[in-house]
């Protein structure tokens, strides 16, 4: 797993450095039952957004760990211009303030950790990414008892997924709409994109469709962002913005769901 550090301060990269290579030894010693083995880590250190930019363009990146506050371009900054990239890697902030979480989930950030990071804080995340990387195969259909945990008002329930119709980001979190109710779920929409990406659709940078019940393309006006394109999903009334760069893809699929 190739893995950029991107902070200002040689101390805190060298912190990072020497916490990836605890967890490595940790995970050699045994992995969780259920958990992901843990590949070789590569690790590469950048001081400035510039100097990172340069090697996410030529290097194969797994995930970023990025500060948020260095001189020049910071971390929100370069986090947005990463999403240009034609595969995004997982990103999470690391970062001594906790004010900027909600810009940081809004960037489809993985994960938002504190300084000082600790190692089990980092564990957790690195096997958030090891499960981004182990998608359902496309011709696999979802089980009937796949389903997600969602703590709603103090009680966890069950909502299976091929109830879902669509995920939308929310600030720093995620609605998750069935055709009888929405709940909020506290995940981050590029996991789940990467989870479900055989029964989900990204139709918007903050929307993912379930496949199954595409029923129509429109024409649509949205207030923010003038004239453009929606989709009707089979159980909602309410359509659901479509950007321009996702056009294509949801065209094809369309298309494809309506082959014999």
């Amino acid at each position: 797993m190739h893995i950029l550090l991107v902070d200002d301060e040689a101390l805190a990269r060298s912190r990072l450095q020497t916490l990836l290579a605890d967890a490595a030894a940790a995970a050699g010693a045994g992995t969780a039952p259920g958990e992901p083995a843990l590949p070789p880590l590569v690790v590469q250190q950048a001081d400035c957004a510039d100097a990172a930019w340069a090697l996410l363009q030529t290097q194969p990146i797994a995930l970023v760990l990025l500060d948020i506050h260095m001189p020049g371009l910071d971390g929100l900054s370069l986090a947005a211009r990463m999403r240009s990239l034609p595969r995004p890697p997982a990103l999470v902030f690391v970062t001594a303030d906790g004010l900027h979480a909600v810009n940081a989930f809004e960037l489809d950030a993985l994960d938002y950790l504190t300084k000082p990071v600790r190692l089990a804080r980092l564990q957790q995340t690195l096997a958030k990414v090891l499960r981004l990387h182990k998608p359902v195969p496309a011709d696999e259909p979802p089980t009937p008892a796949a389903a997600l945990l969602i703590l709603d008002r103090g009680r966890t329930e069950r909502v299976l997924l091929t109830e879902v119709l669509y995920f939308k980001a929310e600030l720093k979190y995620v609605t998750v709409r069935t055709a009888a109710q929405s709940y909020i779920l506290d995940s981050a929409l590029n996991e789940l994109e990467t989870q479900h990406a055989a029964h989900f659709l990204r139709i918007h940078r903050n929307a993912l469709v379930a496949r199954r019940a595409l029923r129509a393309l429109e024409k649509y006006f949205d207030p923010e962002e003038g004239e453009g394109w929606a989709v009707r999903l089979h159980g909602i009334h309410e359509p659901l913005a479509v950007s321009r760069r996702q056009l294509a893809g949801v065209r094809a699929a369309l298309r494809d769901s309506t082959d014999p």
